[in-house]
Parts: structure tokens; sequence; C-alpha cells
């Protein structure tokens, strides 16, 4: 029995997933791996302020608690502004030359605070410029995540994409329990850089928190250069422009806030909230040993419930989302005054809740661009929802800066209550309006 005769031009000229005549599977899985392999390394870069951040007063920086939140936060801001422009680039670029070219742009925050935590004296202005520069990795996001989109059908939407996404989250536990460990000893190559002295007179090698990942983006670069091609979809920045006629660009965009928002958000100052928490109290938990279960949970569900997206329909996983991150939001909300440290276990027990369904929220959400847009809008509204969501770590890093732990969870329980109903009434219920 022979194979079905295929009609996909070389050049993928022709490509069209939902023709098993114009697709090939092996590219399209090709590309998901080495895309999803940079995704990874990419938040990486961006959640590795969070993890050098409460150590740099450690070994000879100065710094306030405010100053410490700004530097945490400023990736989450740069991320977003930088997925803005990620949005349009896909059709534009082209996945090779997007991937790529992002990947060797990722060397630039990862020597910049090599060199940066060996000097002290490096001024503040520096610091948050170099965290500018780590928002390159959130920025990714948004263009990668659509033009891996362009690549598969609509029933295989949710698996492919819960497993990039997944995925690629993973690299901010990655890098968060990476550093504690790396930074203990001169990595092979790199041992003749002394290491910083902490104020204990110990030593710790911080810089190798940026070394570490640099022959790993090699290696992606390599692989984006050889295997990775370009699908005919093609779209200026004014055709792009449609997708904010369509009120459903809106919603999503507030659903996708909710749990992705919160994923990120949280990540990257759970270490500090911890430490502002809990720090004071006798036997307080070192933060840096716990940061990385909540992001590492929420890439687990992400990844794992793509399939479940595909065989049950996304909306109905947001949905469930939003009702247990209200829940679990409401739940934390108890320990927020802690009056001792045996709270510690509750109050960290909330906050993986809310990661968890963070993640099959993110999953769903995915799931439902696809279906809810034709394939080149749904790139857009994928990139443009990521890049309000990625604003998260910003968001959230300035309001616990502004108002209390309390006052801010509060806010949380409106903002997610709001968006559950929001996706029961226009995607979940019978007879909704885009069911997805």
């Amino acid at each position: 029995m022979t194979a079905a005769p295929t009609a996909l031009a070389p050049d993928l000229a022709n490509w069209n997933p939902e023709d098993d005549s114009t697709w090939d599977r092996r590219i399209a899985w090709r590309t998901l791996w080495i895309t999803t392999y940079n995704l990874t390394l990419a938040f990486c870069v961006w959640y590795l302020v969070s993890a050098i951040a409460p150590r740099l007063n450690v070994i000879g920086y100065d710094l306030s608690k405010e100053q410490l939140y700004w530097l945490v936060a400023i990736p989450g801001l740069a991320g977003g502004l930088f997925r803005m422009a990620y949005t349009f680039l896909p059709p534009m670029l082209g996945t090779k030359t997007l991937v790529g070219g992002t990947a060797t742009l990722m060397l630039l925050p990862m020597a910049g605070w090599t060199m940066a935590v060996r000097d002290p004296s490096t001024s503040y202005t520096v610091l948050l410029l170099l965290a500018v520069a780590a928002g390159l990795g959130g920025g990714a996001f948004a263009g990668f995540m659509p033009s891996t989109s362009y690549f598969f059908p609509k029933r295989m939407a949710g698996t492919a994409l819960g497993l990039q996404a997944g995925l690629g989250n993973f690299g901010v536990s990655l890098i968060q329990f990476l550093v504690p460990w790396v930074i203990g000893f001169g990595l092979l190559g790199t041992a003749a850089l002394t290491p910083q002295q902490k104020a204990d007179g110990g030593s710790m090698w911080l810089h190798n928190a940026g070394l570490v990942l640099v022959p790993w983006v090699l290696l992606g670069i390599g692989l984006s250069a050889m295997y990775l091609k370009r699908v005919p979809v093609t779209a200026n920045i004014r055709q792009q422009l449609d997708i904010f006629r369509d009120r459903h660009t809106w919603y999503m965009t507030a659903i996708y806030t909710m749990t992705f928002g919160a994923f990120s958000g949280f990540a990257a100052q759970l270490g500090l909230l911890t430490l502002n928490l809990f720090g004071d109290f006798e036997g307080a938990p070192d933060p840096l040993k716990f940061a990385f279960l909540g992001p590492l949970l929420g890439s687990i569900t992400r990844a794992a419930w793509g399939p479940l997206c595909d065989r049950f329909g996304g909306a109905v996983w947001t949905l469930v989302s939003g009702i247990g991150m209200t829940a679990s939001t409401v739940f934390t909300l108890f320990f927020l005054r802690p009056t001792d440290v045996t709270q510690f276990g509750c109050f960290l027990g909330g906050m993986l809740a809310i990661f968890t369904f963070a993640g099959i929220g993110n999953a769903g959400t995915f799931k439902q661009m696809p279906m809810i847009f034709d394939r080149r809008r749904a790139g857009g509204v994928i990139g443009f929802t990521s890049s309000v969501a990625a604003f998260g770590p910003f968001l959230v890093g300035m309001a616990l800066s502004a108002f209390s732990p309390t006052a801010f969870f509060v806010g949380c329980t409106v903002f997610f209550a709001a968006c559950t109903v929001l996706t029961w009434v226009q995607y979940a219920r019978p007879g909704a309006p885009r069911p997805s």
C-alpha cells in the first residue's frame, strides 16, 4: 500500500495544514520542538533578574526593598512592550528569521548581567537597563507562538500550543531552580572568574546565573539556522490591525491576562513576597527554595491540558481555571498577615493552587483563539493578548510596592471572578456567541 501523494511545494509555498496533501507533519513537529527549545531559554532570560535580585545585597549592593521590587518588575514591563512589537513580526519575518534572530539577541542580557554582578559599584540605572534587556526573553513569546500556530491544523492546536507554551513556561522555574545551584561553584571553563564575596565572608559565583545559559543559546541559534523554515502567511502591519475591530480580541485579552498575567506576575514576585511576609520570623523559609514550584506546576498543567482542550474544547477548561483561581485567591487571603511561620505552608499551598489553575487556563485560552479566529488573525490575537498579559510581572510588582498584599489579593479576586463570568457568557454556556 503506497502513501498518499503529496502536493506540498519544496519551499512550502502552498503550505496548508488543513489539507494533508499540502502539510508535512514532520516539518510541523520539528518546528515546534526547535521553537519550544528556544522559547524555554527565552523564559529563562526573562526571569533571570528575579533569580539574581534577591542576592544582590548579599554581594555588596545596597538596594532598598522598593528598588528590588522595581528591578524585578521591569522585565515584565519590557517584556510586554517587546511583545507588542513581536505581535506583528511572524507574518513579516517568518519563523526561521524570527526565532534565530531572537536567540542571538538573548546573548546580550546574559553577558550584561554576568558583568554587572561582578561589580557592586554598577549604578542602579545600568541595572534597570539590563532588566529591560532581559525583557526580550518575554517578548519572544508573542512571536514564537503565533508562528508555530501556522504549522498545525486547528484540530491539533490545543496539543501543539499547549506543549510549546507549557514547556516554554518551564523556563521560569528552570532558571529559579538552576541559579541557586550554579552560583555555588566555578563553572567548567570559567573558574578563573573570581567569585563575589558575601557579607558573611563566604563566596558566591553569581555571574554563573547568566553564563550557564550561553552554550545552550548558541545551540538554539544553530538549530534555527539549519532546520527552521518559513510558511506563506504574510501581512503588513496595517492589514493586521483588523483584529482590534473584533470585540472578542478584547474579551480574550482580559481572560488571558487573568491566566498568564497571574502566572507571570506571581512567578516573578513570589520570592520577594515570601521574604516580606515571613522573613522576620525565626526559622523563616528560604524563598528561593520554593519560588520555582509555582511556575513548575503551572507549566506542567499547561502542557498536560493541551490534549484535553483538543478533546473537550478550550472554553470549559478556561471556565474551570477561572473558578479555581478565584477560590484559591480567596483562600490565600487568610494567610497574608501571618502571626507565625507555621502559616507559610497554607500560604504556599494557596499560591501553588493559583499557579496550577492558571496553567489550565493558559492551555484553554490558547485552544480557544485558533477556534474563534481564522489562521492569520488567530496568530495576531495570540500575539496581542500575550503582550498585554506579559505586563503581569510589572503590574504585580508595582501593586505590591504600592498596596498591601491583602488589598492586592482582594483586587485579584474581583478581576478573576469577572473574567470567569465573561468566559461563561461568551464562550462556555450553551448557545454562547463563540463556543470554543
